[in-house]
């Protein structure tokens, strides 16, 4: 609810309902979409069917054409078109085992350029936790951007206050100063007169 929102739901314009994995918030209320639903059954199948077996051939096209599927899948939700999302044009999908990816990209190298091209990136857990600790940056240097904000803020209210504590000491200087004189000119009347008669005394 505050760094990220997990199966939030959204209406596109005609109405559809779009449900995507993860929604982290990224600083400039910006959000970077993360998909997580990729299926590894294929992958699976690869690795418990015989190592020289036809078989596994048939697995391994089926899972490089799962992936190209779930990417060309994603690309159509348009999650980056929601008016209640602010994402960046990349949408990310998780791959969550790293051997079932490097497969993939090993027998299908134009797999990672061609889900670039659909505006999807492939990650893995190393990836994805290097793309989350650049997010954690990006907020650090957010709330280092807003404090410098704060202090600057706060020390133009404090020398607006100087500005003004000093205007009042030489208004309550002045106020002295017409006291002081209408002292000395009280005495002056009392007492201090230059010849005799003129004083009260």
């Amino acid at each position: 609810g505050i760094h990220y929102r997990s199966q939030a739901s959204f209406t596109d314009q005609e109405g559809k309902q779009k449900r995507p994995d993860f929604i982290v918030n990224l600083p400039d209320d910006k959000q970077l979409i993360i998909d997580s639903k990729v299926s590894l059954t294929a992958y699976e199948r690869y690795h418990s069917a015989q190592p020289d077996s036809g078989e596994r051939a048939a697995h391994l096209r089926n899972h490089l054409q799962s992936i190209r599927l779930h990417c060309r899948d994603l690309s159509r939700k348009n999650y980056t078109d929601l008016y209640q999302i602010n994402s960046p044009d990349y949408l990310i999908l998780f791959v969550p085992i790293e051997p079932a990816f490097s497969l993939a990209l090993r027998h299908d190298r134009s797999l990672f350029l061609d889900a670039l091209d659909l505006k999807v990136v492939l990650v893995t857990s190393s990836t994805l936790l290097a793309t989350l600790r650049t997010v954690s940056y990006l907020w650090k240097q957010e709330k280092q951007k807003q404090h410098v904000i704060e202090i600057a803020k706060q020390g133009g209210m404090l020398y607006d206050k100087f500005v003004n504590f000093v205007g009042d000491l030489k208004e309550i200087g002045k106020r002295l100063d017409q006291t002081n004189r209408s002292y000395e000119a009280a005495m002056h009347k009392l007492t201090n007169g230059a010849q005799k008669g003129q004083t009260l005394i």
